[in-house]
């Protein structure tokens, strides 16, 4: 092989992704423009891990976590909202933009449009009192069962926050044991205390 022909043949890769990436940001555009795209998304680093995030014209509908598995979540959303999905991070600039922030202790509360289609009943009205819960503070199951309306609800309370379709931005973090232990959360039990330790330390 010529110094010639290696070069060409590096630099193929390169102009294959260049093409790919084109043809995707049309595909993108030409969805948009006809009203097709009906789920945006697009992932970010963080110190949580690599953190999906979908957005239908309604506003924030999911936050997935890498441990939950990316795909696994678009398929979700495939199912429940609609197949129509692609990666637009244009459409995501703001979630990214406030997470970022938020994430450098420089913002405490979120100001997005959020879609909660995902969450229904009780668990619905759980995740809607979770912002109650101030920046840096915890509060119990029980606690939040009593917020939500249903003293006695406590397991269903908790099984709203983890199932929680907007973690970290609907801090379902800042909910823990009466017996002061962390419990469990859908990115792992690491993020957790890495959201609180985080939080408290600002």
């Amino acid at each position: 092989m010529t110094l010639e022909t290696e070069t060409a043949a590096q630099d193929a890769p390169e102009a294959e992704s260049e093409t790919l990436a084109r043809l995707h940001a049309r595909l993108t555009a030409d969805a948009a423009g006809q009203d097709l795209l009906d789920v945006a998304y697009t992932v970010m680093d963080s110190p949580v891990g690599g953190l999906l995030l979908a957005a239908t014209p309604a506003g924030l509908v999911r936050v997935g976590f890498a441990v939950e598995g990316h795909d696994a979540v678009l398929a979700e959303l495939a199912v429940r909202v609609s197949p129509r999905i692609l990666a637009d991070a244009a459409r995501l600039v703001e979630p990214v933009r406030q997470l970022r922030e938020y994430f450098a202790g420089s913002r405490k509360t979120f100001d997005l449009a959020l879609d909660l289609r995902l969450a229904t009943g009780f668990r619905r009205t759980v995740i809607e009192h979770l912002s109650d819960i101030g920046y840096g503070a915890t509060a119990s199951y029980a606690a939040l069962a009593v917020l939500a309306g249903n003293p006695g609800a406590v397991r269903a309370a908790g099984t709203a926050c983890a199932r929680n379709p907007l973690p970290v931005v609907v801090p379902c973090h800042r909910v823990v044991r009466s017996d002061g232990k962390i419990g469990n959360y859908l990115g792992g039990s690491d993020a957790k205390r890495t959201l609180l330790t985080m939080e408290a330390a600002a």
